[in-house]
């Protein structure tokens, strides 16, 4: 892309100068005897021509919009529309719940999603004797098709995209949720939204798995094959590096982990007797962003590439569809601290304008209490207000891939592509990345990365303003919100009253049917719409798989 004899007299020019500066280093030495990002990747004094002059504009960026979709997957961008607000929200019971979703599209949010509880993240009912003490606490407690009726209840389901955090049951929540749609009169094709359905990294990083992974992938391919006749708009999984960042691992190590991932389901889906671009168009990604702006900026923009190349080039898709990485951010909440809350709301004010600038499809603003308790109503509306303050009023939406063409986030970019393709060819030798987390490979590197950057906070290396330095004394924290214990009680008196009222006949015919499915090769979902409309709980339909599939024990030792 550069005169080969103009690089070289700069090559000549950069020499000269950094000759000349020596002395003054030599009296000031830099901060640091050496600068590394979170990846470990050197960063230089100065970026000049010279570190991208590999690059070819059009096989490396393109234009937006276009293969190898650098520069973003829409032409226009933010020009055209901004990126969907969408705060990450749920706690208690479906009633306030539904009062917070309300609360927040009053506030301008443009999405909703879906924050569950753990007995529900599990496949338990919240009468089970292990959801006690649990209901409701991280997220809305669901266990009937009734629960997702007031969760919804005055919201028009073809006027908002539902993103749902769920994983091993979310077969049962997307069930749930089109035949509430149903019920309002919606149709399959007018729903958007998506499911998060990444079992493979539950099994890494998150651990709210149920099934054992070769059953649990059959779910994921029935879903893929189900939604692309039902429900043709609904994005079928979001491919979660979110979840291994924020359990250690790097930039470098969650484009690698995650598209890894990405290839392990494209892999299944074809197995399963899919044509690629049947379900590749509706794959999408969830990035976290982290602390580091330009490492951040130039993560997503690599994923992006690699992405396309991985879908055109080794899936041989040929809709440009199934080539676009598409994704959801949301702000990186390990980086939260509880000493000086009100510092995290510049953190993630920053965080939300790297995604940004690295071209996400939506996004989820943390909000400053998070590292203390469940966001209250005032943190959540800063947080909504930090996203629509970026969209409005920074300017920083009004072009296309702003930071393109930066010879620091090119390089960078470039960098973090073939460090994470370095990583995806070492999965790959594994047998892939099914196979590389049964031996703890994964696993593995996520802690040691996690390990090292605690070491750095630890030793002072690593400045985290107010907790290793800057520190102050402050007044507790005032206003958090608690979830009221009273929430198990009457989500317990709800269910026993369904249990009672329901055509118990009906429930076991669909049961049946379910369990017959799942023995043999039929696809699942439509025995779980049926369950679900007759009112089965989460917890039973969960029991008839548990009963075919078994449950999950890891045994991975680390």
């Amino acid at each position: 892309m550069f005169d080969e004899r103009a690089l070289e007299e700069l090559k000549e020019a950069a020499k000269r100068w950094e000759e000349s500066i020596a002395p003054l280093v030599s009296k000031r030495p830099e901060r640091k005897p050496a600068f590394l990002n979170t990846s470990g990747i050197p960063i230089q004094r100065v970026y000049l021509p010279c570190q991208v002059a590999d690059l070819d504009y059009q096989r490396d960026l393109g234009f937006p919009g276009g293969y190898p979709f650098t520069r973003g997957v829409q032409p226009t961008m933010y020009r055209g529309q901004f990126w969907t607000m969408r705060q990450y929200a749920g706690f208690g019971t479906a009633e306030e719940s539904n009062r917070r979703y309300r609360y927040l599209l009053e506030q301008g949010q443009t999405g909703l999603s879906v924050a569950f509880d753990l007995p529900t993240q599990i496949g338990y009912d919240s009468d089970h004797p292990s959801a006690f003490g649990e209901v409701g606490k991280v997220g809305v407690a669901i266990d009937t098709i009734q629960d997702m009726r007031i969760l919804f209840d005055g919201i028009p389901l073809d006027k908002v995209s539902t993103s749902m955090t769920i994983n091993a049951p979310a077969a049962i929540l997307l069930a749930m949720y089109m035949a509430v749609a149903q019920e309002q009169g919606v149709k399959g094709e007018q729903l958007n939204g998506t499911i998060q359905n990444d079992i493979l990294k539950e099994y890494t990083s998150r651990g709210t798995y149920i099934f054992p992974p070769e059953p649990s992938m059959r779910i994921v391919t029935d879903i893929f094959s189900f939604c692309s006749k039902e429900v043709p708009n609904w994005n079928t999984i979001s491919i979660s590096g979110y979840h291994m960042r924020e359990a250690g691992c790097t930039a470098v190590q969650e484009v690698a982990f995650t598209l890894a991932n990405g290839i392990a389901y494209v892999e299944a889906g074809l197995r399963a007797g899919l044509e690629v671009d049947q379900f590749g168009p509706r794959l999408a990604f969830f990035f976290c962003c982290h602390l580091d702006f330009f490492e951040e900026v130039a993560k997503f923009r690599a994923a992006r590439r690699l992405w396309a190349r991985i879908m055109r080039d080794r899936f041989k898709a040929k809709n440009p569809r199934s080539w676009m990485l598409r994704f959801h951010t949301q702000t990186a909440g390990c980086t939260l601290t509880a000493q000086q809350p009100k510092n995290n709301i510049v953190r993630v004010a920053y965080q939300a304008m790297a995604a940004v600038l690295g071209g996400t499809q939506s996004l989820h603003t943390n909000s400053m209490d998070e590292a203390l308790a469940l966001p209250t109503e005032e943190a959540v509306q800063i947080a909504l207000r930090t996203q629509q303050l970026l969209a409005h009023e920074f300017g920083v939406a009004d072009t296309v891939d702003p930071m393109g063409g930066s010879f620091y986030v090119e390089s960078l970019t470039n960098e973090i592509e073939e460090r994470a393709m370095d990583y995806i060819r070492r999965i790959d030798e594994m047998g892939g990345s099914p196979r590389a987390i049964e031996m703890g490979f994964i696993q593995k590197e996520i802690q040691e990365a996690a390990y090292s950057y605690q070491k750095e906070i630890e030793s002072g290396e690593r400045v985290v303003v107010g907790v290793n330095r800057f520190q102050t004394k402050e007044p507790p924290f005032k206003g958090i919100l608690r979830v009221d214990p009273a929430v198990r009680q009457r989500q317990v008196e709800r269910l026993e009253l369904i249990r009672k009222k329901r055509d118990s006949q009906r429930v076991n015919r669909a049961l049946e049917g379910l369990h017959r499915a799942a023995r043999g090769t039929e696809n699942i979902l439509p025995h779980i719409l049926e369950a679900v409309q007759a009112q089965a709980t989460l917890g039973e339909i969960c029991d008839v798989l548990r009963d075919v599939f078994g449950e999950y024990q890891a045994s991975v030792s680390i």
